[in-house]
């Protein structure tokens, strides 16, 4: 699977088409309430792989009723079906928006997965109509074969997340600062400016507004973008370069995705000219 993986994104042939429909999500998922709404942003966690388990879960179901209560369970493995389906709409559309903001061998693995459950909610939007009008064998095959699809497109996902590390939190492992530590002259920072520095190792973003000195994790924690080289906006918020994440300095909340999760905030204080900072 490593190999087929590895082949799959050095597959440069695909960026036409990759880039085709990249371009159609972003376009789609441009707005704000939007982007949060399917990135995760409201709920402080990705959101695509909670619905992923809903429509898994679905079909799972109506195979095992499929294979352990035959006719008896036609109509339960019939709605099943249908509850999987309705499912992988808002799944396919949480994963799309993820996945426009990745890049490279990242994007191909990524369309081919998406690919690979589009025939999956094919098959089983087939296997639904034939049950539907009572051919239950023909439709419980289906099923089975497009859950053996989706155990592929599976491994595909789950090598983007655990072993690729799309999605995760990139301000998880940073270690706590938890003695005050000198970072930075007071001076050096000025009005409307955002510095990088430096606590114990762990980067920390300083950002001066209307007189007001904040700290937040530089790290962006939906790719690891470097916040200090984003812009500094009129409503006390800072927007990372790399996918337009965009935290509020105060508290380091998300106020647009596709981060999912806050940005560490740093506890801070000026003594003698020079600026403190510890984990909050």
């Amino acid at each position: 699977m490593r190999s087929l993986i590895g082949r799959i994104g050095a597959a440069k042939s695909l960026d036409p088409v990759v880039e085709k429909v990249s371009g159609w999500v972003t376009a789609l998922t441009r707005s704000t309430p939007v982007k949060n709404a399917l990135s995760g942003s409201w709920l402080g966690h990705p959101l695509h792989p909670v619905l992923t388990d809903l429509a898994i879960g679905a079909w799972s179901s109506a195979v095992a009723i499929d294979l352990t209560c035959g006719e008896a369970g036609a109509p339960v493995a019939r709605r099943l079906v249908g509850l999987g389906l309705l499912a992988s709409a808002p799944t396919a559309l949480s994963g799309a928006a993820d996945w426009s903001d990745t890049y490279g061998r990242d994007k191909r693995v990524g369309f081919v997965h998406a690919a690979s459950n589009a025939t999956v909610s094919g098959l089983q939007a087939v296997s639904w109509l034939l049950r539907r009008r009572g051919h239950r064998g023909a439709g419980a095959a289906l099923s089975l074969l497009a859950l053996g699809v989706t155990l592929g497109s599976a491994y595909l996902g789950g090598h983007l997340s655990l072993a690729r590390g799309i999605g995760v939190n990139h301000t998880a492992f940073q270690p706590r600062v938890t003695d005050w530590t000198d970072v930075a002259a007071d001076a050096d920072i000025a009005e409307g400016e955002m510095i990088r520095v430096e606590a114990d190792g762990v980067p920390v973003l300083l950002a001066r507004q209307d007189g007001s000195l904040n700290a937040i994790s530089a790290v962006c924690s939906h790719a690891g973008g470097p916040l200090e080289e984003g812009s500094l906006d009129a409503d006390g918020c800072v927007t990372c370069p790399w996918h337009g994440s965009r935290f509020f300095l105060e508290d380091g909340s998300v106020q647009r995705g596709p981060a999912s999760v806050p940005q560490p905030r740093w506890k801070l204080r000026v003594e003698g000219g020079r600026v403190r900072v510890r984990s909050a």
